[in-house]
């Protein structure tokens, strides 16, 4: 018969966080949400209104000027980009910020994918050929073929 595993309540994962030298500091302003940093990024967990754990307010990301900055895959290049700026992402910055999601995830007692174990996942994929795809199919521009057919 499989064990069941136990979910942990948000003071566990918050001490677990503590106890792993992660820096977990109140969210000025805002209740019940507290921003975890260490190696140089930073995320924002909340207390999930029902049920155990803890739930991600802003995805792991690199702490810059006071801000959280998140990953953004231009195709050629990674940047790391704030409300004020946009700097390209360094190996290291990158390396950083896999360590503390995976650190993070094993605090929080969450299974690790396989995808993200790869890597780096971005927040958002900016690629020239792919623009407007994230529009609705009605509002897409033509593609050059579908000019000439029709």
């Amino acid at each position: 018969m499989p064990k069941k595993i136990r979910q942990r309540t948000f003071d566990e994962v918050l001490s677990g966080l503590r106890s792993l030298q992660f820096d977990v500091r109140e969210v000025p302003g805002v209740a019940n949400q507290v921003q975890v940093s260490k190696h140089g990024c930073a995320a924002v967990l909340g207390r999930p209104q029902n049920g155990p754990g803890a739930v991600l307010i802003t995805r792991p990301g690199v702490a810059i000027g006071g801000e959280i900055a998140h990953l953004l895959d231009r195709g050629f290049q990674k940047f790391f980009k704030t409300s004020r700026v946009e700097l390209p992402a360094t190996a290291d910055h990158l390396r950083a910020l896999h360590r503390f999601s995976e650190e993070l995830r094993e605090a929080e007692g969450l299974d690790s994918l396989y995808n993200e174990s790869l890597g780096t996942v971005s927040d958002e994929y900016m690629y020239d050929r792919v623009k407007g795809r994230d529009l609705p199919l009605a509002k897409r521009p033509l593609k050059a073929w579908e000019l000439i057919q029709g």
